[in-house]
């Protein structure tokens, strides 16, 4: 029989020990539960390294809008009851973790898990944003056992599963979405090639003195060209301009590759 490895995660306590005793009666299926969304990526990291990888997760839409602490119940506490996945730490440092964003994050990094997202209500906005992040599915709290049961089979198979209810508000909302994002594409394609170099950098939270250092460049010279991509892109401010691009599909610079060149030649 070929076993089933879900990850459960979800900061409210009852609900994560009632669902995840639920799914462990199943025969195909192994479950374990995370209490926070830093705990989450840290049982995924150590079980991908361990070679037994999670093959769904499913995750509170409102992950990190319950209150509490502590071990047992607060984010970063253990599920009495439920075989912890990972050992037991406070998030302490590690801040918390909303549902899209751990979504968003898993599927950039192990791109294999299926993510099904659990919600208390339904909400177009929010669930065209988890299809967007990568989710299989958005599914209500309070839905049967066999529903969530077929979402989590059907995900595996590369279905995807929204309420029948949301269709088309989700819809309307991923047009939406792509029109905006056709006209972001369309206002940065009118830069020219220098101007979009300087974007990436703004993107990537670079100052004009760290651009014109990059770039070998003049500080005058950066602003010069910071201020016609404000001007051709019809924003007034950095903050806009980054909020566009990144809509635009413009990702950042390479830091991390000039952190390594640079140390390479001080060596």
């Amino acid at each position: 029989m070929v076993r089933i490895r879900v990850l459960v995660v979800d900061d409210h306590r009852i609900f994560a020990e009632s669902l995840a005793a639920a799914l462990a009666a199943e025969p195909d299926v192994d479950v374990s539960a995370a209490g926070s969304g830093p705990a989450a990526l840290r049982s995924l990291e150590r079980a991908a390294a361990e070679g037994r990888r999670y093959d769904v997760l499913l995750v509170d839409a409102d992950l990190g809008a319950a209150g509490g602490g502590g071990p047992g119940g607060g984010p970063g506490g253990a599920l009495p009851g439920i075989r912890p996945a990972v050992p037991v730490h406070e998030v302490g440092e590690d801040g918390l973790v909303d549902g899209i964003s751990l979504v968003a994050g898993v599927r950039s990094t192990q791109p294999h898990v299926r993510v099904v997202v659990l919600a208390e209500k339904d909400d177009p906005r929010r669930a065209a944003l988890a299809l967007q992040a990568g989710a299989s599915g958005w599914v209500a709290k309070d839905c049967s056992l066999s529903r969530l049961l077929t979402v989590i089979r059907g995900v595996l198979r590369e279905e995807t599963h929204l309420p029948p209810a949301l269709l088309t508000g989700v819809l309307r909302e991923l047009t939406a979405a792509r029109k905006h994002r056709t006209e972001s594409e369309r206002l940065v394609e009118s830069l020219t090639p220098r101007e979009r170099e300087v974007l990436r950098c703004m993107v990537a939270g670079l100052g004009r003195k760290a651009v014109a250092e990059r770039l070998f460049l003049s500080p005058h010279t950066v602003r010069t060209h910071m201020q016609n991509v404000l001007g051709k892109l019809g924003v007034h401010s950095t903050l806009a301009a980054v909020a566009l691009a990144r809509r635009a599909g413009v990702g950042p610079v390479d830091l991390a590759g000039d952190v390594v060149e640079r140390g390479g030649q001080l060596a």
